[in-house]
């Protein structure tokens, strides 16, 4: 009687959040009858990796963020080439990717357990989550229900950000996905993780001088580059702790990319935002966990569009 009563509670609190993101076909708690152990599962394998690879929660939170801006956040990052078809992890804006071996781990894990019931795009999605939360970030949680795509194609990944666009040209592309300047400068944020490779920002470092790179932080920056394209640089000082350094080194123009310091140029838009998360760390938290969870929400696939791979580097 008692676990009767239980279970009708929770399928009821299933279908309430569910008329949340009904508009998208995603809800919370999604899994809660189908495969109820799907996110520890998920968050066990993530801490797992992150203990032995701390590094690693960087390439989870950006193969994340590569999934959803290019078809919508349906697991197409993780397809692999084919002869006859070059996939989006094949591009040059995504060789540095990592963590795709955390994803197939998972999927194992759930197709045992729940064979054929937990998309590959919701274990990105939630894995990307738990990276965060386990780098020192906010806890925050995403609506699952995301259907696999079918399509992963190397010409798909021009609709990534370039690392040398300006506000301007962030701002106008963020927008085409639904976000304001506001949730741009908080995604970007996410760059408090990990490091860029030299050839995504060795065009600062050209004989003409950028007015908004520090000249000290250039001459680390051309010595990072001696090494070659593939040197690697941390984006703020604490290249694995997920907190707001990033947005305090916005402030003394040691930001990597173009794309990074052009947050806080002093023609900016956006540059009163990132003084507001330098100053106070809670606020960027809040702000960038509710972008994450609207970013999670691009276009899932639904009916004949999606399916549930068995192999998340695979179509069915």
């Amino acid at each position: 009687m008692v676990i009767a009563k239980l279970l009708g509670m929770l399928l009821l609190l299933e279908m309430i959040s569910g008329l949340r993101f009904g508009a998208h076909g995603l809800s919370m708690g999604y899994y809660i009858m189908s495969c109820p152990f799907a996110e520890p599962i998920v968050r066990n394998t993530v801490t797992r990796a992150l203990q032995a690879d701390p590094t690693l929660a960087a390439g989870l939170l950006r193969m994340h963020f590569h999934d959803c801006f290019i078809e919508g956040c349906d697991g197409s990052v993780l397809l692999d080439s084919t002869k006859d078809n070059t996939a989006e992890k094949d591009s040059p804006a995504n060789l540095s990717l990592r963590g795709f071996e955390v994803i197939d781990d998972a999927k194992k894990q759930l197709e045992q357990q729940c064979p054929g019931v937990v998309s590959c795009a919701d274990i990105l999605a939630m894995a990307a989550k738990d990276a965060v939360f386990w780098a020192g970030g906010p806890v925050y949680d995403v609506p699952n229900g995301r259907k696999d795509g079918k399509r992963s194609k190397i010409e798909d990944t021009i609709n990534l950000p370039a690392p040398t666009l300006n506000s301007s040209e962030l701002i106008k592309m963020f927008g085409q996905h639904g976000f304001t300047a506001q949730e741009m400068v908080a995604l970007s944020g996410a760059h408090t993780l990990g490091v860029a490779r030299c050839s995504s920002f060795k065009n600062r470092l050209s004989d003409s001088v950028d007015p908004n790179l520090d000249s000290g932080f250039s001459k680390q920056l051309t010595k990072t580059c001696t090494a070659g394209d593939n040197a690697e640089q941390p984006f703020d000082s604490t290249r694995n702790s997920f907190d707001n350094a990033y947005y305090n080194g916005l402030q003394r123009k040691t930001g990597v990319l173009t794309s990074d310091q052009t947050l806080f140029a002093s023609a900016s838009s956006t540059r009163g935002i990132v003084n507001g998360y330098a100053f106070n760390q809670a606020m960027f938290f809040l702000d960038f966990q509710q972008a994450m969870v609207k970013m999670s929400m691009l276009d899932p696939k639904d009916g004949s569009k999606g399916e549930v791979r068995g192999n998340c580097r695979k179509i069915n």
